[in-house]
């Protein structure tokens, strides 16, 4: 079935919009003292005393069951809170890839220990967790991971590298693919995910600073890193299938949509401060409008999937790669609407904004896969390959 066919539109619950004011009221009040460009960083923006303020007022582990300390909600619920928080430029690098992804999997694959352990504490917005994925010469190509977990008399032992793990200096926990038999060669058979206590014995975070001057980003190495028997998420063998499943969590949502809206709002305050109306203008702002509200539609249609119980891997790589194309395409269009009027003082908030989004914006078709292996993706699901 082509992949458009699986795409129909839905809309928001009301019972879920009927979140939005009080999820707003959170997120501007967290923005309220930053300025454009550090609203600009909302993704990056590590602040655990708001990520545990969203715990304590039912905002995070919105589809995860109570007796873990869930809401027991739909994922409609979690894209009216991630729209809000995003739109504002909150923090949210503290909680975001446990809540995200890390509580998910947990609760998909974990033991019952690992789901009463974890959960509770992710869904309180106290455990920062990373994923370890990447490697050194296995970035997009996850297949190919060289990091191994042997077994032991007691449990593993963690040997290897990882890479361009987003706040693994602020962890508590990975959640790492590693080999745990065969070599690379093998692709996706012997591949295991394991929970990682990045305080353990062995384990060295070292920070990589950005073109931005940012540092979220680290690689991490392991030397003889030994971890219990019960690190192992499900059964040894089963990540890749694990690893595909989790990233349709990260690929549909709207995260893939607002990384350059703060730009965007703060871009057509400054045409409103200018009073500029002309038709070349209107009609600027009109593309992006329309192509916002599109791809908008589109995550809500993934989202309507999850909340069937389904996994849109086709569909969510088709919304990551055209959601991060527009999200590149506004800096470069900004900047040059803005260099064609030479005349127009640009406030210095406006242009740091611009500077930043411009220098971080090649990583927003890179982070949760890259556009080529999105585009092979989305053409297998259509049947082209």
């Amino acid at each position: 079935m082509p992949v458009f066919d699986t795409l129909t539109l839905a809309s928001l619950p009301a019972a879920d919009e009927a979140l939005r004011p009080a999820i707003r009221a959170l997120a501007d009040e967290a923005a309220a003292q930053a300025s454009a460009d550090v609203r600009a960083r909302s993704w990056s923006g590590f602040d655990p005393a708001f990520s545990r303020r969203l715990g304590a007022a039912g905002f995070l582990g919105l589809t995860l069951p109570k007796a873990y300390g869930g809401q027991e909600r739909g994922p409609f619920a979690r894209f009216v809170v991630v729209e809000e928080l995003l739109s504002a430029g909150a923090p949210v690098a503290a909680h975001w890839i446990a809540d995200r992804q890390s509580a998910p999997l947990i609760l998909n694959y974990g033991s019952e220990a690992q789901r009463s352990f974890y959960i509770p504490r992710i869904c309180r917005g106290e455990l920062v967790f990373c994923i370890g994925m990447s490697e050194p010469g296995s970035g997009s190509d996850l297949a190919s991971v060289r990091t191994r977990a042997d077994r032991t008399k007691s449990g593993w032992r963690v040997n290897g590298q990882k890479i361009w793990t987003t706040n693994a200096m602020h962890g508590d926990y990975m959640i790492a693919l590693l080999r745990t038999s065969g070599t690379s060669e093998d692709r996706h058979a012997g591949l295991s995910q394991l929970i990682i206590d990045l305080k353990a014995p062995g384990v060295t975070v070292r920070p990589i600073t950005d073109l931005a001057g940012d540092a979220h980003f680290a690689e991490v190495f392991f030397d003889n890193v030994d971890l219990p028997a019960d690190a192992l998420i499900g059964h040894e063998g089963e990540g890749w299938k694990q690893v595909t499943a989790e990233l349709a969590f990260e690929r549909s949502g709207p995260e893939r949509i607002y990384s350059s809206v703060v730009l965007l709002d703060a871009w057509i305050a400054h045409l409103r401060g200018m009073k500029r109306d002309d038709a070349a203008t209107l009609a600027l702002v009109g593309d992006f409008t329309a192509r916002l509200a599109t791809l908008r539609a589109m995550s809500i249609a993934c989202t309507a999937r999850l909340a069937l119980g389904e996994s849109p891997v086709t569909e969510a790589s088709l919304v990551k790669d055209l959601g991060t194309a527009f999200e590149q395409e506004l800096p470069v269009a900004i900047g040059d609407d803005l260099a064609a009027h030479p005349e127009e003082a640009v406030d210095a908030e406006l242009y740091r904004t611009l500077m930043f989004v411009t220098h971080v914006a090649p990583s927003f078709s890179l982070r949760g896969g890259t556009r080529e292996v999105l585009r092979g993706i989305i053409a297998r699901g259509m049947g082209l390959r």
